[in-house]
């Protein structure tokens, strides 16, 4: 189980575009998520975002850094920055992406 939220209990049907770097010391990282026309933005939805819950069996990994795009007044986008400020952190993070790959047939490309 990995699931992405952005209100509780309310799974995330798209699947985003991930965009990693990390520092060349390898003590940080950003991990930058792009959902095209989420569910959580939805003209369906009733639920606030409250940030972005990253869920697995190890526990969640959470962020408020989560910010709406519009275009011509209507929602669009959401894009979500994930912060890591250790080498634990970036392998927490790499083993949820994992489990979320597995989950969704996703692929890694450099």
């Amino acid at each position: 189980m990995a699931e992405i939220q952005f209100s509780r209990g309310i799974n995330e049907e798209v699947i985003p575009d991930v965009r990693l770097t990390r520092s060349r010391s390898g003590n940080n990282g950003t991990a930058t998520f792009y959902f095209q026309n989420p569910k959580a933005l939805s003209e369906n939805s009733t639920e606030d975002i409250t940030g972005m819950y990253l869920i697995d069996e190890e526990g969640e990994l959470i962020t408020r850094e989560v910010k709406a795009k519009f275009i011509n007044g209507r929602p669009d986008a959401l894009e979500a920055l994930y912060i890591m400020k250790s080498e634990q952190e970036w392998d927490r993070f790499m083993r949820f992406m994992q489990r979320y790959a597995e989950e969704h047939d996703l692929g890694l490309s450099q």
